[in-house]
C-alpha cells in the first residue's frame, strides 16, 4: 500500500459526518444525542485531512441500537451502484486509529483487520456484527478509502431512526457537509428506513430544528 500503510481515509456516512460526533471516537466523551460514553482512540491526534466523499453505495436504516434509543442505525449496502450517490465525510487518519474506531463501533470488541486483504477483495467481514466488515470504496492521494457496515447488503428488515440519531446526522450533512436543509431533507426522504415511515413535514421538521 506504499504510504498507505501509515494512513488510511475513514468515510463515514451515518452519525460521523458529524465532526464534532466523529472527534467522540479520537478524543472520547459522550455525543449529544447517545446514550453512550466512547473511550476514544489510542491516538487522539486529530486527522490531518479531511473533505466530502461521494459513495456510490445505497445508504439504509436497520437494527436497533442501544445508543440511539433502540431505533435503526445506519449502514450501505456492499453493491457498487454509480447511479447511488450517498453523503459521506472521510477523514485521513493512522490506521492504528482507524481500527481504534472499528473496534468503539463493535462495542469494544478487538478486532483483527488486514487492510491488504480488503482492498484485494473490495470488502472483507472479519466479525460477524454490525459494522464488522470493512468495505474498500476507492483510493485518493495514494490513501485507500475505507469504511465499515454490515455483511447482509440490504437483506434485513429496514427500521426507523431516532430523531437523536437523525439529528446527529442532520447536524454532519448541514455543519460539515454544507447541504441546505431542502437538500437534506431531499437526501434522506426516499433512504430505506426513512420512505414512508417519516412524511417529509416530519423530517422537514427536524432538520430545520437542527443548528
Amino acid at each position: 500500500m506504499n504510504k498507505s500503510t501509515n494512513y488510511v481515509w475513514y468515510a463515514s456516512y451515518g452519525s460521523n459526518l458529524s465532526r464534532e460526533r466523529f472527534l467522540c471516537y479520537i478524543k472520547g466523551g459522550r455525543p449529544r444525542g447517545s446514550q453512550k460514553v466512547e473511550v476514544g482512540c489510542r491516538d487522539q491526534s486529530l486527522p490531518i485531512d479531511e473533505a466530502t466523499y461521494m459513495m456510490h453505495y445505497p445508504l439504509y436504516f436497520a437494527k436497533r441500537s442501544a445508543r440511539w434509543q433502540d431505533q435503526g442505525v445506519a449502514f450501505i449496502g456492499l453493491t457498487k451502484d454509480e447511479r447511488v450517490h450517498t453523503y459521506s465525510r472521510k477523514y485521513l487518519i493512522t490506521v492504528e486509529q482507524f481500527v481504534d474506531v472499528v473496534k468503539q463501533e463493535n462495542n469494544g470488541v478487538k478486532i483483527e483487520i488486514n487492510l491488504e486483504e480488503v482492498i484485494l477483495n473490495r470488502f472483507k467481514t472479519f466479525r460477524d456484527s454490525w459494522y464488522g466488515t470493512i468495505l474498500y470504496v476507492g483510493e485518493e492521494q495514494g490513501y485507500p478509502i475505507l469504511t465499515f457496515t454490515a455483511d447482509w447488503d440490504l437483506d434485513v428488515p429496514f427500521v426507523r431512526p431516532s430523531k437523536e440519531y437523525l439529528s446527529m446526522i442532520i447536524h454532519g450533512l448541514k455543519t460539515t457537509l454544507a447541504l441546505d436543509d431542502n437538500e437534506i431533507v431531499e437526501y434522506l426522504l426516499k433512504k430505506p428506513g426513512i420512505d414512508g415511515v417519516y412524511t417529509r413535514e416530519e423530517l422537514d421538521e427536524i432538520v430545520r430544528a437542527v443548528e
